[in-house]
């Protein structure tokens, strides 16, 4: 398959709209990360987007729409409080799940009874959708487990001779995909972080956090969300998160580092001495918006494993821990608890 890699104009989305109605996959900016669409009513539309993944078939697909009337279609119930979550989130990087119409396929929702649904604030993604006049199932346009594309050139380097189509809006915003969230006793439980924080939620609803979002999920748990179930996110090397203070850090990297080690640091006042690095950022908004390409990075230069400083685990700092910790395949050191 030739893969195209067209602009943001008017007429690359009409033809990217195109080959979705036409029952193929094309690759398209959001806020959050990149994804990898297709018409969510569309059984085998939507195979298509787990055959150029290769992704399992239990992972849940996000479907985007456009507008909020689209929900009527996708929903069988639609919480008062989604509405009031939508007024104030939406468009934006906010996954709500609820109960599924009987329109969506069981291969959209991985097996579920329910859908996640959204509506994305980059202009591309929605004018796509207009033109598409369909709602478009999408998880992030990466090979499963890789880390997510922040922009078109990383879609190209995974998907090129997988999908005819890939739409390059530039660098998305956020940087980490949606908090995604159900509904449950008149309030919500994240099940996976994002910009839209637990701090925002709870200013409009009583908010929990699912004990999977730092955690793995407990053994033959059905994964309601993407990213609860499998290693996400992950480079080649291997990655160790470290929590504890910068000193700490430094010491324990120093007396552990052997050749082709790397770091992944907050910024260069933390180098360590004779240890390669990458900075991601000094706060979570960048660091969240840096994480991705980061990690890819780490690829490109050959690290064979990565000493991870810890993020702070609030705010959308406890977004980018999750993404991290999933890229470790929860290999955590913890420098407090060892003193």
């Amino acid at each position: 398959m030739i893969t195209e890699l067209l602009d943001c104009s008017e007429k690359s989305l009409k033809k990217a709209a195109d080959v979705i109605k036409s029952g193929e996959v094309a690759a398209f900016p959001t806020e959050t990360v990149y994804g990898l669409g297709a018409n969510a009513f569309d059984e085998s539309a939507v195979r298509k987007i787990f055959a150029a993944k290769g992704r399992p078939a239990d992972n849940p697909l996000i479907v985007h729409i456009s507008d909020i009337s689209m929900l009527k279609g996708l929903t069988s119930e639609v919480p008062e409080l989604a509405y009031k979550l939508a007024e104030k989130f939406w468009p934006g990087p906010l996954t709500m799940i609820m109960p599924k119409s009987e329109k969506i396929p069981s291969v959209t929702s991985g097996g579920l009874s329910t859908v996640g649904i959204r509506f994305p604030s980059h202009p591309a993604a929605r004018r796509l959708i207009e033109l598409s006049g369909l709602p478009i199932a999408a998880p992030s346009a990466n090979l499963s487990g890789s880390p997510s594309p922040t922009t078109a050139r990383r879609v190209y380097e995974d998907m090129n001779g997988r999908i005819p189509v890939i739409i390059d809006g530039g660098e998305s915003s956020v940087g980490v995909e949606s908090t995604v969230l159900c509904f449950e006793n008149g309030g919500v439980r994240i099940l996976r972080p994002g910009g839209v924080t637990p701090e925002m939620l709870s200013e409009i609803c009583r908010v929990t956090v699912d004990p999977a979002v730092t955690s793995e999920l407990k053994p033959g748990a059905a994964a309601m969300s993407p990213g609860m179930k499998y290693k996400h996110y992950a480079p080649k090397a291997s990655v160790e998160i470290v929590r504890g203070s910068a000193e700490k850090y430094a010491e324990y990297v120093l007396k552990s580092a052997k050749a082709g080690d790397w770091c992944l640091l907050f910024d260069t006042s933390e180098a360590v001495e004779g240890i390669p690095y990458i900075c991601y950022g000094s706060d979570s908004r960048e660091q969240a918006h840096r994480l991705f390409e980061a990690l890819r990075e780490l690829d490109v230069k050959g690290a064979k494993h990565v000493f991870a400083r810890c993020p702070e685990l609030k705010g959308v700092g406890l977004a980018v821990y999750n993404r991290i910790l999933r890229a470790a395949g929860f290999n955590v050191t913890d420098l407090e608890v060892q003193a």
